[in-house]
């Protein structure tokens, strides 16, 4: 089959827009973490990934510094990606616990992950104007997903990410406020839902835990 996105994700790795984020994937080529010196980074774009009939979208606010940044795949290869994906295998919407590279078989079913922004910002923290220029292309994403039903927000960044985006895109007007299974309808009615980021630290604080994550999941699921 055709894969509709394949013209667009050329776009976007050829994207050199923000002249901040595109010195600091520069910078991270050559500040290399000491465990992947060997490594050979992938230093561009993160494009989307998953199933092109997915019902359901999860969207991280950008690509890590050694994790997809390195490996040219969002979510991948970092104890992040190890925590959500084992999340996701719980209740099959990968088809293994684990993403380590983008060769490594992973498969998604009804699902399609990718992020707000497509490049890796200094501090985790975009500018207005970085986010601006990479809603075209998350625009184009959610466009091609003709089955969207829902929209999960990894994180309160990514969620406020998506709320900006759908304000500055469909004139959504609602305030919304961040929060772990807290359910929104969007102006298109797709659901946005909220969700903590499977991030370590997170995770060892208790604020999130593999049963929490995928019960969020289940339900989620049972919605689309």
């Amino acid at each position: 089959m055709l894969n509709k996105f394949e013209n667009l994700n050329k776009k976007i790795i050829k994207c050199i827009k923000c002249k901040r984020l595109v010195a600091f994937r520069s910078k991270i080529l050559k500040d290399k973490r000491k465990q992947y010196i060997n490594e050979h980074y992938w230093g561009k774009p993160i494009t989307g990934f998953g199933d092109q009939k997915s019902k359901i979208l999860f969207v991280g606010l950008a690509p890590a510094a050694h994790g997809g940044t390195r490996t040219g795949r969002v979510f991948t290869g970092d104890k992040s990606s190890e925590f959500l994906y084992k999340c996701l295998y719980n209740v099959k919407i990968s088809n293994q616990s684990t993403s380590t590279h983008v060769n490594d078989g992973l498969k998604l079913k009804k699902a399609f992950i990718t992020t707000a922004l497509k490049c890796v910002p200094p501090g985790d923290k975009p500018l207005k104007t970085e986010l601006d220029n990479c809603f075209n292309f998350f625009n184009q994403e959610i466009n091609k997903l003709q089955n969207l039903k829902a929209i999960v927000a990894l994180g309160k960044i990514a969620f406020d990410a998506c709320v900006y985006f759908y304000k500055s895109n469909y004139n959504f007007l609602d305030k919304i406020k961040f929060g772990h299974d807290k359910i929104y309808k969007l102006p298109n009615n797709t659901l946005l839902i909220g969700c903590y980021h499977p991030s370590p630290r997170n995770v060892n604080t208790g604020r999130i835990n593999e049963k929490k994550m995928t019960n969020l999941f289940k339900k989620v699921l049972k919605m689309v």
